[in-house]
């Protein structure tokens, strides 16, 4: 019998699976790079996040921190419909994000992204 995981030990599952998917492709420009879940994002919004609460936020490498990307589980959770919703949604979130840290679009880093939020 498998053990009882919690809904947050699955939806870090889910952005394990997604980093490890896109670590594959671009595993020297993300070496060094931490991925990390947060319940909800801090009520201070970035300057460029303009409307609606943040799935994922990038932090640039500074002062000896590495780069630092974070995936908000809360706010994903209310806007995936259904199991396979989220684990698309966060693959897309983890995605844009990378994005976000390699200066690309989400296509390419992930030829099967599908901006459908």
């Amino acid at each position: 019998m498998p053990a009882y995981r919690t809904r947050a030990e699955r939806f870090d599952d889910l952005v394990l699976d997604a980093v490890e998917r896109i670590e594959r492709r671009w595993t020297r420009q993300l070496s060094g790079t931490e991925f990390a879940v947060e319940d909800v994002p801090p009520s201070d919004p970035a300057p460029w996040e303009r409307g609606g609460v943040p799935l994922g936020r990038y932090f640039p490498a500074d002062a000896g921190l590495q780069a630092r990307i974070v995936i908000y589980r809360r706010p994903v959770e209310s806007r995936a419909g259904d199991p396979f919703d989220m684990a698309d949604l966060v693959r897309d979130v983890v995605v844009e994000q990378v994005a976000h840290l390699l200066g690309r679009s989400p296509d390419d880093v992930d030829p099967d992204y599908r901006d459908a939020h």
